[in-house]
């Protein structure tokens, strides 16, 4: 299925500039419709009840202030996205804090786009684990773009980390569409015999083969990871020159909590290229 809804999370830190082009340059090549998505950084629940509430002038007052500063925000992005030569934009101004109100709002998204954890400025009115509740939380793929270095497209070089999972097919399915207009596709397996009952015979044959009945010429590779997969995916990406990974998201949210697999959560520590995560 092709991409026609693109979400990007929106706002005033020094990251949202570079999510927001590469979310436009992936809506101009897909004709997609682009949503720029700016969250006010009041709870949904809490305006609730303030609304029964009544009216407050304090309230009412910071609220305007928080209007003013994600308008602020989505006029930036609507400029970056009429450079881009994006066809359907809509500005998306919604009163919650960022990791509610992006997962609700990627539901009726095909893709997301939102920045890694920057602990120098954390996103404001969200609490910690912003990239990791989207992922397990949203039912969407999400494209992470990190905050260190410069990134203007993602997905011409694409590296597909494969382990047969749940969540590795799931990643491989929802990136589809940005696999079929890639340059070149590369697959990688780690440590298959550590893992055999989820491979064939030939670790990756399988999966390249059903990349190729969808129109993808995929290359595979086996690779040994001694210690951490996590960052010999990272290593092998650099070597490759690879401008997107693509990789399932592992772990479970509970209340209060998130538990992340090692890889994802290395991957999301220290990413230095674009991730799509499916979980």
């Amino acid at each position: 299925m092709p991409y026609k809804t693109i979400l990007v999370h929106a706002d005033l830190s020094a990251h949202s500039a570079q999510r927001v082009r590469v979310a436009a340059a992936l809506a101009a090549e897909h004709d997609a419709h682009l949503v720029l998505a700016a969250m006010t950084g009041l709870s949904r629940f809490a305006m609730t009840g303030l609304e029964v509430a009544g009216a407050d002038p304090v309230m009412n007052s910071h609220r305007a202030l928080l209007h003013q500063r994600a308008n602020q925000a989505l006029d930036a992005a609507e400029k970056i996205a009429s450079q881009a030569g994006v066809a359907s934009v809509e500005r998306r101004l919604v009163d919650d804090e960022a990791a509610g109100g992006i997962t609700l709002q990627a539901r009726y998204s095909d893709l997301v786009v939102i920045s890694q954890e920057d602990r120098d400025e954390p996103i404001v009115g969200s609490a910690e684990n912003f990239p990791e509740y989207v992922i397990l939380n949203c039912g969407r793929p999400v494209l992470i773009i990190p905050f260190a270095g410069q990134f203007s497209q993602a997905g011409k070089r694409v590296l597909v980390a494969w382990n047969g999972t749940r969540e590795s097919t799931r990643a491989v399915t929802d990136a589809l569409p940005l696999l079929k207009k890639a340059d070149k596709v590369e697959v990688v397996v780690f440590n298959p015999d550590a893992d055999s009952d989820l491979h064939g015979p030939m670790p990756g044959a399988d999966i390249a083969l059903y990349l190729a009945r969808h129109g993808v010429n995929a290359e595979t590779m086996i690779e040994t990871a001694a210690s951490d997969p996590g960052e010999a995916l990272l290593s092998l990406a650099a070597d490759l020159s690879s401008d997107l990974v693509v990789m399932g998201g592992y772990g479970h949210s509970r209340f209060r909590e998130i538990l992340l697999g090692g890889v994802t959560r290395t991957i999301l520590k220290s990413m230095t290229v674009p991730v799509l995560f499916a979980h």
